[in-house]
């Protein structure tokens, strides 16, 4: 039998098929989608995206300067020192007093400088004793968990857009001294703060005082006033003279401030998926500059945005 027809026929199929290879559409794989940046992420935001403080939580510190301190207290975390703040608030305690420490890579604390304790201004209807409020126990805190490792917390994280660390365990939160972190001063007894004399981190992250503070909340504008502000040449960066310290005409609550002369402004939500997205472009920095990614990100380093409220 001759072999020279199958042969044929095999040939055709195979310059068939090789026809129908050239003549089939080529697939090109898609390029990745290019990674975008904190810029990029904030400019696609809608508005759910983000949220207003509430006014009776927002406290204003006028400077003398007259530079405005925003700070977003946190109820949460220590109920009780926050409801001292907004009595004192709400009496002016803070008003004429003064900033008298500025600690190089630390914080900066204000409240009455007066060491003669006779001379000290009353706390009016405030409370003389507050207990420790060091951490917080709550089974639906709003927790937005970071999956990075953290040398001082199993778990960190977001509550309430607030910085904090968490133990699973215990069914503890606490909030993490990152910059702008405020907090109530005290003695060495756990118990022995008044909420009157506050700080802020100016600092490196000094998260060793993280669950052996009474924390209130955290600056959310004004940062640049507070920070800058000229070191004390005292022990602990307290003030040696007077003249050295940064007057506070006022502190209020928002909620007893006019609209008009208000602060308008809002704050990213930080339980979202566009949330997340801003997380991973800093946790991983895909611009031309970087040559290394570091597949990690601090609590601390985590950019918290705010702007100008939109119109609504």
């Amino acid at each position: 039998m001759s072999m020279r027809p199958a042969v044929t026929t095999l040939s055709i199929a195979l310059a068939l098929a090789c026809l129908a290879v050239h003549a089939a559409p080529r697939r090109v794989p898609a390029a990745p989608a290019k990674a975008r940046s904190m810029q990029e992420i904030i400019d696609a935001s809608t508005p759910g995206d983000w949220r207003r403080p509430d006014p009776r939580d927002t406290l204003y510190m006028d400077l003398a300067d007259g530079h405005r301190v925003v700070i977003e207290l946190a109820p949460a975390f220590a109920p009780q020192h926050v409801a001292q703040v907004r009595t004192l608030a709400r009496e002016g305690y803070w008003n004429g007093l003064a900033i008298m420490r500025s600690q190089d890579n630390f914080v900066v604390q204000w409240g009455d400088p007066e060491e003669d304790a006779t001379k000290k201004k009353s706390i009016g209807s405030a409370k003389e004793h507050l207990p420790a409020e060091f951490t917080f126990a709550a089974k639906d805190a709003r927790w937005t968990r970071l999956p990075d490792a953290d040398g001082w917390a199993p778990q960190v994280g977001f509550v309430n857009g607030v910085p904090a660390g968490h133990d699973a365990k215990a069914g503890t939160y606490w909030m993490a001294h990152c910059y702008g972190a405020v907090g109530a001063g005290r003695n060495n007894e756990a118990d022995s703060s008044d909420a009157t004399e506050l700080y802020v981190v100016t600092g490196q992250s000094p998260r060793q005082l993280d669950r052996n503070m009474s924390m209130v909340g955290r600056v959310v504008q004004g940062m640049e006033w507070l920070s800058t502000i000229p070191r004390g040449t005292g022990p602990l960066g307290f003030f040696e003279k007077p003249e050295q310290r940064v007057g506070i005409k006022s502190t209020r609550l928002a909620s007893d401030v006019p609209r008009d002369e208000r602060t308008d402004i809002e704050l990213m939500r930080t339980d979202t998926p566009l949330f997340a997205e801003l997380v991973e472009s800093r946790r991983n920095r895909r611009d031309a500059f970087y040559k290394v990614q570091a597949h990690h990100i601090d609590l601390c380093n985590v950019p918290l945005p705010v702007r100008a409220a939109k119109t609504r």
